[in-house]
């Protein structure tokens, strides 16, 4: 006779960039059957933001996040390796902040303060898209997205960033499968920082994507689609993540 139910689907967290909402993932395919939850970025540390992912869902799941969202999972998996099964990491650094990032995020949170949030999205725009050109259409949207977001989140965002610190220790305690997605010409966190993190994650799949830049989920939805797919399958069965088809 059978001993138990069926084994609960792991649920999938869903972590945005700064300035990023759940837009974001408007092109991504979750799969079905899956709970899925976005955590919204809205506090000014890191380990606040951990705390917040860690109580999303009870017990295991399976963690998505871009940029300032990987840098929280990183965060997250430091304090309950036990409770990730499962990492989708894409544009994102594992380093500790520079002096120089320390300076633009305070001169960018005195820009808001002063009510001058638009200005800062203008700064940050060009950076989202390869060789920093976005089309009309493109910047657009980024713009309508950093609105929903709002100047209150986005200085909570920046106070956040300045309490990270390098995870690379913390990575090389995982023990679940993992797929690390960067954008061959993304100028905030290129292929060198990827290839750091694949590297300490261990048994982690790098996949990078040429003529890409930092937002992933708009310029190549059907690759993140893949890696959640993939990690889904391996952290399903308990194995390390399958090798992605290259694109």
């Amino acid at each position: 006779m059978r001993q138990g139910g069926p084994r609960r689907a792991l649920p999938v967290v869903v972590v945005p960039g700064m300035l990023c909402g759940a837009d974001l993932w408007s092109g991504v395919a979750f799969p079905a059957g899956r709970e899925v939850r976005h955590v919204t970025l809205e506090r000014p540390d890191i380990g606040a933001l951990a705390d917040d992912v860690l109580s999303a869902v009870p017990g295991p799941f399976v963690l998505v996040g871009l940029s300032l969202g990987a840098i929280v999972g990183f965060e997250a998996l430091r304090r309950a390796p036990e409770r990730i099964a499962g990492l989708c990491v894409m544009s994102a650094n594992a380093g500790a902040p520079r002096p120089e990032q320390y300076a633009a995020w305070s001169a960018m949170d005195a820009l808001i303060g002063a009510g001058r949030f638009d200005e800062v999205v203008e700064r940050t725009l060009p950076d989202m898209f390869p060789d920093r050109r976005p089309s009309p259409g493109a910047a657009a949207r980024y713009r309508r997205m950093a609105a929903a977001v709002g100047p209150d989140a986005a200085r909570a965002q920046l106070a956040a960033q300045a309490t990270r610190q390098d995870a690379t220790g913390a990575l090389r305690s995982a023990r679940c499968p993992a797929v690390v997605l960067g954008g061959a010409r993304d100028a905030l966190c290129p292929p060198a920082f990827h290839r750091t993190i694949a590297a300490a994650l261990p048994g982690a799949r790098l996949h990078e994507l040429p003529g890409v830049g930092h937002l992933l989920p708009w310029q190549r939805p059907d690759a993140v689609t893949a890696a959640l797919r993939a990690v889904l399958t391996a952290a399903d069965r308990g194995a390390p993540a399958p090798a992605l088809t290259p694109p």
